[in-house]
């Protein structure tokens, strides 16, 4: 029997050969996934310690509050100490040749200027040894044309920009300082004044030569004080590379999670595949039990065939992984995204490839084998080489329909209900509804596709309809693959447009000026609200600012923008709030018993209350409406030291917005930490992460949807075959090549569009019920199609359907009539 099913396969090998690739396409995406996750941890090992290789001890603090640089000097001080350095991290700003801000998101390091403690990768020059000197990162430096000597103007929350001397160029790439833009070192003094930092966020410590390092720890400890933690070289190193790897861990997690997507698509396709060929070897398998064999032989025979290809296909899919995960380090790249380490395959990579491949493949093998010996011989030596195809029974079909019910009542009752989990829960269980009862849904919605192209193309179209719906449970099996894959792309793309609606109108809602200004990653600088004020083209300047005092939020209010968020005047005049004049919001004048005219007092100052106000803008850290607006003026002399990251920004009285813009500008020239926007840039800066998210998860899932579709023309390829005689018989009375052509790609059509009008459904369902969720529990969410995406993913399932009708047209029409008519 081994010898029969390996020269069995040898002959199906073309058969197969679909069926194969969906295997190669799924171990691939797994492998291609281990590969380059095992590369980065390989990596994140290797720089997780790069900034500590000579530190022997490390004093951090235990809460939020930074060390003193006091410390430092106490620490440094203690016996045994060769030297300490206080070290920060914070996020900056660089100016670049030509005047503007270097893009990126720059990151400044308090550099030691011990050597004692110097563990950076110099490339060009020297590390800082006194205030006003920087060091840069050796590309931004190249980039930007800036020599050793020049002046480097750096700027960060503190203050404007100022002039440092670049005395040198770092290597941080592939390090926890590279995230994606510059990296700028400073000496400590110059990092906490420039950031306004009151402290460092650690110490490092390098212990003499011969020190006694544990009792050096027990005196560091006692001179840090309870506030602090004195920590051991291996504990820094050990909690490095957990950080390191934890993020690692993370993003394989995430791009498991779409390889179980894949894998289960490719399951589906490999069972129909199974189900549909020995479906076909009826006759072979009656004669095999004729001659003596038994039903636990054919069995194991079909599941030796599956093993077989499962392990070549793997093999294939581990060599193709290999290629996958070597592109996707060539995009992070072009992408700017920092990516540690390289290429690393392991043995258990390709075990893993290879047994997971193989497992799926004789797994999927194993009910159509188990139907397949279920045959009486006799039965099966008849005219008919296949046997009339079974429909679904009616126990499944009665449990696929109450699942189905279900399953979209928890979709539609889950915003009532409040619950996310029932959100997840009615998206799955109508998935599997829709499987369980795929054989009646599947070809009724296939009869309903078909009525036009019946109409228009006559019995052409007549007769791909009825090829279509012929076995329906091979049908629905076909569709169904391509549900989960353009289920979970419909869903993202619905679930993206409605998130990004809801983030427009937000800020239509908030933002009432025609520019913003907003903090790169920081607050505004603290002189920044008030040199735009001083410019006589613009009219409003507004800094976002506010606090909470005593379980109430105090936000900064201007005049001429306050109305935007309110959605209603209870009493007073909104526009009278000013210096000594609030708003004060509904719920907390209630609990107050505040009306208009009440005396309130904030930080010891009192103020009139101008009107009672209702605002519909979300609530955070306080009880709903406990919310007290004041004037620019009065929350600045109260709160000095708050800030806030956005500023609203209307040009003056008959100033155009092209001048205002170049005042802006003039102004912001000397804080590259900030950035200028106009409305839409600035909602297309929100959004921008929605987009890019979205972009990352199709591309993902686009190797489902190729698997689902790989499995279309499997199954045509496959019916085909089965129909050998057939299409000769209507070749024979007329049936034009054309004619047959169109006939199968009518078919193809029909499979795919199916299960791509189920999965848009599915996905599109499972969006509307997260967005009516998320808007009862106080969003402003509200489901937005986007057409022209969801008729492109139909538009592509059509088009990739008639290219995959394209062999099997093809085989169909290169055997002769005759030759045909007498296959067997």
């Amino acid at each position: 029997m081994i010898r029969l099913t390996l020269r069995s396969l040898r002959a199906e090998a073309l058969r197969m050969l679909l069926s194969a690739l969906a295997v190669v396409l799924g171990v691939a995406f797994v492998a291609g996934t281990m590969i380059f996750v095992d590369g980065m941890r390989t990596g994140a090992y290797e720089r997780a310690g790069t900034f500590d290789r000579h530190t022997d001890l490390g004093v951090y603090s235990a809460g939020r509050e930074v060390l003193p640089p006091a410390l430092v000097d106490r620490v440094r001080a203690v016996d045994g100490v060769a030297a300490a350095a206080g070290e920060l991290t914070n996020t900056a700003g660089i100016v670049g040749a030509d005047g503007r801000p270097v893009l990126g998101f720059t990151m400044l390091v308090a550099i030691p200027t011990e050597d004692a403690l110097r563990s950076y990768d110099v490339v060009a020059g020297r590390l800082p040894d006194r205030a006003g000197e920087v060091v840069l990162d050796a590309p931004t430096a190249a980039e930007q044309g800036f020599g050793l000597g020049a002046a480097v103007r750096i700027g960060a929350t503190g203050g404007a920009a100022r002039p440092y001397t670049l005395v040198g160029t770092v290597d941080v790439a592939g390090t926890v300082r590279d995230i994606g833009g510059p990296f700028v070192g400073l000496v400590g003094p110059d990092a906490l004044t420039l950031t306004g930092d009151r402290g460092y966020g650690r110490i490092m410590v390098a212990a003499r030569p011969g020190a006694d390092v544990a009792a050096l720890t027990e005196k560091v400890r006692a001179v840090s004080g309870a506030e602090a933690t004195v920590k051991s070289r291996q504990q820094i190193l050990d909690e490095a590379v957990e950080d390191a790897v934890r993020n690692v861990d993370q993003f394989r997690m995430l791009l498991l999670i779409f390889v179980g997507v894949a894998i289960v698509v490719a399951g589906f396709v490999i069972a129909n595949t199974f189900a549909i060929v020995l479906a076909q070897r009826t006759r072979r398998t009656a004669l095999l039990r004729l001659i003596g064999a038994t039903r636990g032989q054919v069995f194991r025979s079909t599941l030796l065939e599956s093993a077989v290809l499962g392990l070549v296909a793997s093999a294939l899919g581990v060599l193709l992984g290999v290629a996958l995960a070597a592109g996707l380090r060539l995009v992070l790249s072009h992408l700017d995204v920092p990516v540690t380490g390289g290429l690393t395959v392991t043995g258990s990579t390709v075990l893993t490839g290879l047994l997971l491949g193989t497992g799926l493949t004789v797994c999927a093998a194993l009910l159509p084998a188990w139907r397949g010996t279920r045959i009486a011989p006799v039965a099966a030596l008849t005219d008919a080489a296949v046997q009339p195809s079974r429909g679904a029974g009616r126990v499944r079909l009665s449990i696929g329909a109450v699942v189905l019910a279900v399953g979209v009542a928890a979709l539609a009752g889950a915003a009532s209900a409040g619950q996310l989990l029932l959100v997840a829960v009615g998206g799955v269980l109508t998935f599997f509804g829709i499987v369980l009862f795929g054989p009646v849904l599947v070809p009724a919605l296939a009869r309903v596709f078909g009525w036009p192209v019946r109409r228009v193309l006559g019995a052409v179209g007549e007769l791909a309809v009825s090829n279509t719906v012929r076995n329906p449970r091979r049908v629905a099996a076909t569709a169904t693959a391509l549900v989960i894959g353009i289920g979970l792309v419909s869903a993202f793309m619905v679930g993206a447009r409605s998130t990004k609606d809801g983030i427009e109108r937000s800020v239509d809602a908030q933002i009432g000026t025609d520019f913003v200004v907003s903090g790169i990653g920081q607050d505004l600088p603290a002189a920044l609200a008030g040199e735009l004020a001083s410019r006589p083209e613009l009219g409003v300047v507004h800094e976002q600012r506010s606090t909470v005092v005593d379980d109430v939020e105090i936000r900064a209010a201007h005049p001429a923008l306050v109305g935007r968020t309110l959605s209603g005047v209870l009493a007073g005049d909104a526009e009278r709030v000013g210096p000594g004049q609030v708003l004060v919001h509904r719920e907390l004048a209630r609990a107050r018993g505040w009306e208009v005219g009440s005396s309130v007092t904030v930080r010891g100052k009192a103020f009139r209350v101008a009107a009672v106000v209702t605002d519909d803008t979300p609530d955070g850290e306080v009880p709903a409406g406990h919310v007290i607006d004041l004037s620019d003026q009065d929350f600045a002399a109260l709160f000095p030291a708050r800030r806030g990251y956005l500023a609203e920004i209307d040009p003056a009285a008959g100033v155009s917005a092209e001048r205002a813009r170049d005042a802006i500008t003039v102004v912001l020239g000397r804080y590259p930490t900030v950035n200028l926007m106009d409305q839409g840039a600035y909602k297309k800066m929100l959004t921008g992460t929605v987009d890019m998210l979205l972009a990352f998860v199709t591309a993902l899932l686009g190797l489902a949807v190729v698997i689902a579709l790989v499995g279309v023309a499997n199954t045509l390829s496959l019916s085909v075959v089965e129909r050998t005689r057939e299409n000769a018989v209507l070749r024979a009375v007329g049936l034009t090549r054309g004619r047959m052509r169109a006939v199968l790609a009518v078919e193809a059509v029909l499979m795919a569009l199916v299960g791509a009008v189920l999965g848009v459904g599915l996905g599109t369902g499972v969006s509307a019920s997260t967005m009516a969720l998320l808007d009862r529990l106080g969003g402003d969410f509200h489901v937005v199609l986007p057409l022209g995406q969801l008729g492109l993913i139909l538009g592509v399932a059509v088009l990739a359907a008639l290219l995959a009708s394209v062999l099997p047209a093809r085989r169909a029409l290169s055997r002769p009539v005759v030759e045909a008519l007498a296959d067997q």
